[in-house]
């Protein structure tokens, strides 16, 4: 394997409270998001020392933590707390994204709670999980002005419109991403899975028009692509609109870094990639 660059950001990487990781049952039934997704033990939920032990492994300096999409903006709160007091514990090693739901009233207060505990963003939001619809953006508004006001970016699942299905594939297909673009196109956003195959749309210039704030995450890629997707995507959309993300504990960070770094990118990209542009789109302390 060729020589990483200098720093290593995961920048999509998922942590539960320890009362969901020691006895997930009760949540099951809670929340029809993650009942389908977890129902089945094989689906592993890891600790803080797991991850860093992972990253540790891997050679990855910072990993970002995301939140579930809970409907119940009662667990969202819970779990944002819990990520807070992880980065807390961990302040140069992890940092992390509030979860809240964009229907809830006093979303813009979480969010703004949150950041003063330390989140560097929102994520990742999930329409089907929570009940809302990105072509629908003028529900959306109190969510994109709380992250707005604060500078702060949104990264959000998104589903590719034809390929296999799998548990939590939902239905964020980059038509409905367009339409919230379309709405808001000043807002970061960080679209997840390679934004459900936005890139291959921007060689149409109306698209490449409205993504122009859009970065891209590599979560879950080994599950989606194969491993051209890297230099592909970076030709597609340029080297410093795409960041490195596992999706850990779905994907092994070892592997899936060894895996990226042996695909056909070129070196030259790395430092954005691998690091560079999620210290940017994030602010993370340390980096560049």
């Amino acid at each position: 394997m060729r020589n990483p660059p200098p720093r290593v950001v995961d920048a999509h990487t998922h942590l539960f409270p320890a009362e969901i990781v020691t006895d997930r049952t009760s949540f099951l039934a809670r929340d029809g998001w993650f009942g389908e997704l977890y129902a089945s033990p094989s689906n592993v939920m890891v600790t803080p020392e797991d991850l860093i032990a992972s990253m540790d492994a891997a050679g990855i300096d910072v990993s970002v933590m995301c939140g579930w999409p809970w409907r119940d903006p009662g667990l969202c709160r819970i779990h944002n707390d819990f990520l807070a007091e992880v980065h807390a514990r961990f302040p140069e090693r992890l940092a992390w994204l509030a979860i809240v739901n964009p229907l809830d009233p006093a979303g813009a207060t979480e969010i703004a709670r949150c950041a003063r505990l330390g989140a560097v963003g929102v994520g990742e939001l999930n329409a089907d999980a929570q009940g809302f619809a990105w072509n629908d953006p003028a529900s959306l508004g109190n969510l994109v002005d709380a992250c707005a006001a604060l500078d702060i970016p949104i990264l959000i699942h998104c589903s590719e419109p034809v390929g296999h299905a799998y548990p939590g594939k939902g239905t964020a297909t980059p038509d409905r991403i367009l339409r919230f673009l379309e709405a808001w196109p000043d807002i970061q956003v960080v679209a997840a899975h390679w934004g459900g195959g936005l890139p291959f749309y921007e060689m149409m210039p109306e698209v490449a028009q409205l993504t122009a704030n859009v970065i891209y995450d590599s979560a879950a890629s080994t599950y989606l692509y194969t491993r051209d997707i890297f230099p592909i995507a970076e030709r597609l959309v340029g080297s410093r609109r795409i960041v490195f993300g596992s999706d850990y504990p779905l994907l092994n960070q070892k592997r899936f870094l060894k895996r990226t770094i042996s695909s056909s990118l070129v070196e030259s990209t790395w430092n954005d990639v691998l690091g560079g542009n999620a210290d940017r789109v994030f602010k993370l302390a340390g980096g560049a």
